[in-house]
């Protein structure tokens, strides 16, 4: 059974281009458009994996995964923050607030499938 990534952005033309980059490369992809959405749908059918962007309307990345981290359910669930903020400040509170890892817009979709890879593996 394929993979399952869900990728919360509330940039329609980022969501497009990261589903058909992971569908193509086999993978199960459900979308999201703000953090409220991405976190229901977490709940309703846990991903393997989630890219999640920090800048979004409704609740932000780093509150999503705030909450994340307080679920028992879905706590340790691999998050791939994907964000325009990239100075080595936002990248690190990122990572301290439980990101697996962080990658910086515009991003290569390749590489982006390339970390999501490896962060399932470190869990699998």
């Amino acid at each position: 059974m394929a993979e399952r990534v869900l990728i919360v952005d509330d940039d329609p033309v980022v969501r497009r281009m990261l589903q058909l980059s992971f569908e193509s490369e086999g993978f199960d992809v459900v979308t999201a458009g703000d953090g409220i959405e991405g976190l229901g749908s977490m709940r309703s059918g846990k991903p393997d994996a989630v890219i999640l962007d920090i800048m979004m309307p409704k609740l932000d990345g780093l509150k999503v995964l705030h909450e994340l981290n307080i679920d028992d359910e879905l706590r340790g669930l691999p998050v791939i923050l994907l964000s325009a903020k990239a100075t080595s400040l936002d990248v690190e509170l990122g990572l301290k607030a439980g990101a697996s890892d962080y990658v910086t817009k515009p991003c290569d979709p390749i590489d982006l499938v390339e970390r999501v890879r490896s962060a399932l593996a470190k869990t699998g």
